[in-house]
C-alpha cells in the first residue's frame, strides 16, 4: 500500500496531465491575468495575449500541491510555465525570446 504522501502526489499529477490535455494553451502562473502576482507571469500574459488568443491559466498561488509536483513533473525548475497542444513550451525568458522571433505567435497559431 502506497503512503498518504505518494497517493497524494500521484492525484496531483493525474490532476496536471488532465488540465494540460484539457486546455490547447494553458499557463501555470502566479496569480491571474488580470493580477499578475510576479513580473515573470507579467511579462509571459502580455506576450501570450500580444498573439489574440483565449488561454486558459492556472493560479499555483491557490494550488500549493501543483506548484510543489508540476516543477519535477515537468523538469522545468520555475513558473510560469507555458504548455500549448500538450507541449510544455517554457517559462518567461523562452516566452519573451519567441515572441520577439515571431515563433510564439506560430505555436499559439498551432493550438486546437
Amino acid at each position: 500500500m502506497s503512503s498518504p504522501e505518494a497517493f497524494d502526489k500521484e492525484t496531483v499529477i493525474e490532476t496536471i496531465k488532465e488540465q494540460i490535455e484539457d486546455n490547447s494553451i494553458l499557463l501555470y502562473m502566479k496569480g491571474t491575468p488580470n493580477m499578475p502576482q510576479c513580473g515573470f507571469s507579467a511579462h509571459a500574459v502580455n506576450a501570450i495575449r500580444s498573439c489574440g488568443k483565449a488561454f486558459s491559466f492556472v493560479n499555483i498561488l491557490e494550488h500549493p500541491e501543483i506548484r510543489a509536483t508540476l516543477p519535477e513533473y515537468a523538469n522545468w525548475p520555475t513558473f510560469p510555465q507555458l504548455y500549448v497542444n500538450g507541449e510544455l513550451v517554457g517559462g518567461c525568458d523562452i516566452i519573451l525570446e519567441m515572441k520577439e522571433s515571431g515563433e510564439l505567435q506560430d505555436v499559439i497559431d498551432q493550438a486546437k
